[in-house]
């Protein structure tokens, strides 16, 4: 059987050190680390011998620059219209803030209005049930007075004139205790 392997490099015992400690440390034999890293340079098109790898620099190059205009696409997108929108959103909670003010010093003076109109109406009540009190009095009095006129009248007239003076001086006295005692 006839080996499909037929070529072969020469190189300085030194790579030939490093190369046995990369398969060492990768678990692969010396020929299938060499060919997985020809295929590695062959797919990345990266060249060996450039420190800098200036692909990588392109690419990560143009990577910033996709993501940095995708960061100003989106503040101007959303950021500033949001910036704008919370200026506004400022300004009539600005304008809220004041009327609610006004509203609240308008409801303290009104308050103390009410206040004083609730003592003024308690006041008033107090004075109306003293009128009332009064009013009920003078009714009562004039019952016990018209009583007392009645009873002067009809003991004045069972008197006649034949009565001595002294019962109606007495009946006169007693009707004035009476009417002093109302």
């Amino acid at each position: 059987m006839k080996e499909r392997d037929t070529n072969s490099i020469r190189y300085p015992k030194e790579t030939d050190d490093k190369i046995q400690k990369l398969s060492k440390s990768l678990g692969r034999s010396k020929k299938e680390l060499f060919c997985q890293m020809a295929d590695y340079f062959y797919r990345s098109k990266k060249d060996p011998a450039d420190p800098g790898d200036e692909m990588l620099k392109r690419e990560l190059s143009s990577g910033i620059s996709r993501i940095l205009s995708f960061i100003r696409q989106q503040e101007k997108d959303f950021l500033l219209p949001l910036f704008t929108d919370s200026a506004n959103l400022k300004t009539v909670s600005s304008r809220q803030m004041e009327i609610l003010e006004g509203i609240g010093r308008h409801l303290l003076a009104e308050s103390e209005k009410t206040t004083v109109l609730t003592k003024r109406s308690e006041q008033i009540l107090n004075g109306l049930k003293h009128l009332a009190s009064v009013h009920k009095e003078k009714e009562l009095l004039k019952v016990q007075f018209g009583q007392l006129l009645d009873y002067y009248i009809n003991q004045r007239e069972e008197m006649g004139w034949t009565t001595a003076g002294t019962k109606k001086e007495e009946l006169i006295a007693h009707v004035r205790q009476s009417l002093k005692n109302l």
